[in-house]
């Protein structure tokens, strides 16, 4: 890399750290900046290698600066990126539109309806974010309803079904009420009757290949025109459990030369022998398609307000029948598109998560690299940074891609105030992810000359939490990329300047103006002897190291920045080690 090249860098370094720094109201991070720095210059990417040890220092320099002398310098390099910081400062408007026809209804009802097939991927936390977000808006109601009535295909899982209401109390929210469709097919009988009264329904006997064909001709099925008592009658064998799956369905009657096929006499109820898991409906047989279930359930508990994805519209196109014949009120209904999230290689899929699981790939629900609502809680991801980045997305019928970066940013404006300093020296890395190719390696260094301890403060904002007391009698910990050349400085972070003989660090009299002026590098440590060895899961794996002694005080579920690493949670103390999880930058 040229001389003009590394100036750019610098420069785009400085600015994207100045900004980071005042945006966050703690110190920047190289992972954080990388991204950013990388995607506005594409041309800086065939130099990914080498721009890490260009701008550590620089981010350094940004560090040592307080929050007066960084947004001057930002003011000089870039007095547009200033604007941005006050005008986020003044407040964002709310990104939801209104619902539509709010004013028409005494009180705005919306529903989530999850599968209890397995914990929540990332994207399913769209759906509770938003209702829940309209529903404090309106003072209204979100109402969780579980469609578990294919016991078959989407089996659901028992403990699946406290998960879910866990992990929507994670998210900030408490539904008003809850429902378990499988404990209402009694009900969804009963309007199955009242709809063959009303000539809206029939039985039919026809194998699926052959309506297929009728039902694509326009053509009617035979059975279209039966008696009223005749479909009763088979009906009540249906839910008596006197067919087997397969030979008789009960169909809505619709219009058979609609122009959209698949709105043709659909099937409201079918047979499966395969039994609940639930104990409550283990007995049944016969069970709603969830067209008819849920929109039967919407009717009776009041929704006013539905949101669906886009490729669901014919949802409402064949509950629409239903509706009239009834001669109900459709509620409101929003389309969306899907939501894709980054940064993970596994699909968001409950299916595919729980296969990869099942295989020994996963270690469960939580693992880091799993892109579920379990992985990102366990890694000290608040549910509100969640829920700010999804309602941010909108209600865009068009497909919408949603940054992980946008979560770490929301979270990171969370815990930053509150997270205590932590030192960790990495030493080692267990790839897990694919084309991972991480090293680190501790050093041992002897200290000369200077002081027993250290003591940086706990918080670098808060003097009022008082300093960190760590050790330096034997020696320190670096990593090996932070050991600097014989003869060269480095600023241990919290202790001091020292330089290197080539075998020990001496202690120097000199303060922060090398830093800033001489651009010594100011790196992170900890004792040689009194530490805490940590092991670090991530999404690419585990990192293990040593933490300075402190971190033994750390409790569980409490999230601590890991000084010039990032943010994470720790999960617990075991008896030759320490977990922590890794949030973000």
């Amino acid at each position: 890399m040229d001389d003009e090249l590394t100036e750019r860098v610098r420069r785009e370094a400085e600015t994207a750290a100045l900004y980071n720094a005042l945006k966050h109201d703690s110190d920047a991070q190289v992972g954080a900046i990388m991204g950013p720095l990388m995607g506005e210059n594409p041309e800086f990417r065939e130099h990914g290698d080498e721009i890490p040890g260009i701008i550590a220092p620089v981010i350094d320099e940004v560090n040592a600066m307080d929050a007066e002398q960084q947004r001057e310098r930002l003011a000089e390099l870039a007095p547009e990126r200033v604007e941005e910081l006050e005008a986020e400062d003044e407040g964002e408007e709310d990104v939801l539109p209104d619902l539509p026809n709010a004013d028409d209804y005494d009180e705005v009802r919306m529903r989530c309806a999850p599968n209890p097939n397995g914990p929540w991927h990332i994207g399913h936390a769209r759906m509770p974010a938003v209702i829940g977000t309209y529903a404090e808006e309106y003072d209204g109601e979100f109402i969780v309803r579980f469609d578990d009535t294919d016991p078959e295909t989407k089996r659901p899982l028992l403990w699946a079904y406290d998960e879910i209401l866990e992990e929507i109390d994670y998210l900030g929210f408490e539904p008003a009420e809850v429902y378990r469709a499988s404990d209402r097919l009694e009900t969804y009988y009963e309007h199955a009757r009242d709809l063959i009264d009303l000539g809206g329904a029939y039985t039919c006997s026809c194998p699926a290949g052959e309506f297929s064909e009728l039902k694509n001709n326009g053509e009617a099925c035979p059975h279209r025109e039966k008696d009223v008592e005749t479909v009763h009658e088979e009906f009540e064998a249906m839910v008596d459990g006197e067919y087997d799956s397969g030979e008789m369905v009960l169909r809505v009657k619709t219009d058979i030369e609609h122009k959209n096929p698949a709105l043709r006499d659909w099937v409201a109820f079918r047979i499966i022998d395969t039994p609940h898991p639930r104990e409550e409906a283990e007995q049944y047989r016969c069970w709603p398609m969830l067209d008819f279930q849920s929109g039967v359930d919407d009717h009776l508990t009041g929704v006013t307000h539905i949101i669906r994805g886009i490729d669901l519209q014919d949802s409402a196109k064949r509950q629409q029948f239903v509706y009239d014949y009834f001669d109900w009120d459709y509620p409101e209904v929003i389309h969306w598109g899907h939501v894709q999230v980054d940064a993970y290689d596994v699909k968001m899929s409950t299916s595919t998560i729980r296969e990869l699981i099942d295989a020994g790939e996963l270690d469960g629900w939580d693992d880091p690299r799993a892109p579920t609502l379990p992985s990102v809680q366990r890694r000290g991801i608040r549910g509100e940074a969640i829920v700010d980045a999804m309602v941010e997305l909108g209600t865009s019928t068009s497909n919408v891609d949603l940054s992980m970066s946008a979560i770490y940013s929301n979270n990171r404006d969370l815990v930053d105030d509150e997270a205590p300093r932590q030192f960790l020296v990495r030493d080692d890395f267990e790839a897990r992810a694919e084309d991972v190719d991480e090293e680190y390696a501790a050093i041992q260094v002897p200290v000369d000359g200077g002081p027993d301890s250290a003591n940086p403060p706990v918080h670098p904002e808060h003097e009022d939490r008082g300093e960190r007391d760590i050790p330096v009698e034997d020696g320190v910990l670096l990593e090996e990329d932070d050991l600097p050349a014989v003869g060269e400085r480095v600023w241990l972070k919290g202790y001091g300047p020292v330089r290197y003989d080539g075998e020990r660090f001496e202690f120097l009299d000199a303060d922060i103006d090398i830093v800033r002026e001489e651009h010594v590098d100011v790196v992170h440590w900890v004792p040689a002897d009194d530490n805490v060895r940590v092991r670090l899961r991530t999404m690419d794996g585990d990192v293990t190291g040593y933490a300075e002694p402190g971190f033994a005080d750390v409790d569980p579920d409490e999230v601590v920045q890991f000084v010039r690493v990032g943010f994470a949670r720790c999960d617990r103390h075991d008896a030759d080690e320490s977990v922590a999880y890794y949030a973000h930058p």
